[in-house]
């Protein structure tokens, strides 16, 4: 049997798109943890500059026609209480410099707008600076009193580098959550076609019962055409045993007819060659009737090991049946066929299929007997089960073909001129392997063949 090519698995694409996916979202979610931070931590930072710069904005008066700014502790104590930051500041009327840093940046945004910002580089490190105003009276009419106010990042640069490695952390955390999702997912969307896998295997080649387990909709194109086509060879099959019964019984019939015409016809006839004719007709007519018989022998074990039944068979009676129904064959012969040791055994398994196949090698034993030969059949049992054997007077087999006999339609090279299928020990290889056991064929020290039926205890 063939074996289907695999060509990918359903569960390992389904589980690299699960994971390619998740993997997308940890790095969005790393990039998206990260620009919020990034976002409130700079909200947070203007929102303070802002406070500081309209505190000290707040504290400018006028008097005199002069400025006077009282620079209040708490408006540059509020941006260095938390990290040691660099705090700079710069006060001006319109574009005169009045105190703080004269070389301070100063944002550039909307004219009209109170506040601006702007992050820049001062004295060699990154600041962010913030630019407040308001329009005051002087002598000199209405001007802009500009308060700028700037602060070093590297406060906000560590707490953002921690921001990051915790939201690495998250990302790492929430693929590790997705990978363990995905694979019960995959596995979860795989279950119904694993137990619809399990439910046809464990039927056996005569179950051909359509699937009627429920399944999810995306398989019901599948198990409809599968049950399609077992309902097309449940047909088939039934065909083609028909077929074999119905040759069988068509072939034998006419040929016992002709077998017995081609009888009459040699003892009327006096010419030695038409005799001799006649008598390699009747050899041919059994050769025919035999083969026939027993491929429908075959089919029938065949059928019947596909619903194998499981029943009591109590060995000893079946051996003593069996040798009763064939001694008159063998007294025909003049073959001696004697129960010699049958002992008391039971078994569990089919008794029609366990007595054809001792049937088989009785009919086997007696054909290739010769004349004044003895056949002994014996059952005996031991811890590990039951042995039925049968040993004749016979030619015995050739060495060298004692693994190739039980093969379909093997046939010994002795045995050319004897009527046979080549199937007898086939069947009976099949029956009892069937039910657990093994078949030994050997030659008897003294002469003759032996071939043993092993069957497990039950």
């Amino acid at each position: 049997m063939s074996t289907p090519v695999a060509h990918g698995s359903i569960r390992r694409r389904l589980l690299l798109s699960l994971l390619a996916s998740a993997a997308v979202l940890a790095i969005v979610v790393y990039f998206v943890v990260q620009s919020v931070a990034r976002q409130v931590a700079q909200e947070s930072q203007d929102n303070v500059l802002t406070a500081s710069a309209l505190s000290i904005l707040d504290s400018a008066r006028l008097s005199g026609g002069e400025i006077s700014i009282d620079l209040p502790y708490s408006a540059l104590s509020m941006l260095d209480s938390i990290s040691d930051e660099r705090v700079f500041y710069a006060i001006r009327l319109e574009d005169e410099f009045l105190s703080g840093y004269a070389d301070l940046p100063e944002p550039t945004g909307d004219p009209n707008g109170t506040s601006s910002f702007l992050s820049t580089t001062f004295l060699g490190e990154d600041v962010r600076v913030v630019l407040v105003k308001r329009r005051m009276s002087t002598d000199t009419g209405r001007s802009f009193l500009k308060v700028s106010v700037a602060q070093t990042l590297s406060g906000q640069k560590q707490a953002l580098a921690r921001i990051s490695r915790t939201s690495m952390g998250i990302g790492a955390g929430f693929f590790l959550v997705s990978v363990l999702l995905a694979a019960l997912i995959s596995r979860s969307t795989i279950r119904p076609l694993d137990r619809l896998t399990g439910s046809v295997s464990r039927r056996g080649p005569k179950d051909l019962r359509p699937v009627a387990a429920p399944v999810p909709s995306e398989m019901v194109p599948l198990v409809a055409s599968l049950n399609s086509f077992m309902r097309r060879l449940q047909q088939s099959l039934m065909r083609s045993e028909d077929f074999i019964a119905e040759a069988a019984h068509r072939v034998r019939t006419p040929l016992a007819v002709v077998r017995t015409k081609a009888e009459v016809a040699q003892r009327k006839s006096d010419d030695p060659e038409t005799r001799k004719a006649l008598r390699e007709m009747i050899r041919a007519i059994d050769d025919s009737s035999r083969t026939a018989g027993q491929l429908l022998d075959h089919a029938m074990v065949t059928f019947r090991l596909d619903h194998l039944a499981r029943e009591e068979i109590s060995l000893h009676r079946l051996v003593q049946d069996t040798v009763e129904r064939m001694r008159p064959t063998s007294e025909l012969k003049d073959v001696t066929l004697e129960a010699t040791e049958v002992e008391t055994a039971t078994i569990k398994g089919d008794p029609i299929l366990v007595q054809n196949a001792l049937h088989n090698l009785l009919d086997n034993a007696v054909k290739y007997s010769p004349s004044g030969a003895e056949i002994h059949v014996a059952l005996t049992t031991t811890d590990d089960g039951a042995k039925i054997s049968v040993k004749d007077t016979g030619p015995g087999f050739q060495t060298d073909e004692l693994d190739v006999l039980p093969k379909r339609f093997a046939r010994g090279a002795n045995t050319q001129d004897i009527v046979g299928s080549g199937l007898g020990l086939t069947i009976a290889k099949e029956v009892v392997e069937a039910h657990g056991g093994t078949l030994h064929i050997t030659n008897n020290p003294g002469g003759g063949a032996c071939v043993s039926l092993v069957f497990p205890s039950s």
